[in-house]
């Protein structure tokens, strides 16, 4: 996992968003077990109360299922995780009008800039 904070969100949060990426793209894959509270602390340069609460919250979303003393894992559920991807990418996009938005661009000026990019 790749980690890169920025100042304008929580950095529980900003961890959260990884490991939902991480999930995404399939390097953390369902019924497997993800690495410990230290060990993402040590990798991400963070607390680990701060990786702790990150990971309690992706718990409480359904998204990780503790193990007691043997860890987490990602969930098998498939509804759970199909509908965290429908919520990240419904999150990206809504971020992506913002932006577009502030510099005056259209939904559709946007869509063709998305397909020529897409083409690249």
């Amino acid at each position: 996992m790749e980690w890169k904070f920025a100042g304008d969100q929580p950095v529980y949060q900003q961890i959260m968003a990884t490991i939902r990426g991480a999930i995404l793209q399939g390097e953390l894959l369902p019924g497997k077990k993800i690495p410990s509270v230290r060990d993402l602390a040590a990798q991400a340069r963070v607390n680990p109360n701060t990786v702790q609460r990150a990971l309690t919250e992706l718990e409480r979303e359904g998204l990780l299922l503790s193990g007691g003393t043997s860890g987490r894992s990602v969930t098998e559920d498939q509804q759970t995780l199909e509908a965290m991807r429908e919520e990240t990418l419904k999150e990206l996009a809504r971020e992506c009008v913002e932006k577009f938005r502030v510099f005056g661009v259209s939904a559709e000026q946007a869509a063709q800039l998305i397909r020529t990019l897409e083409e690249e």
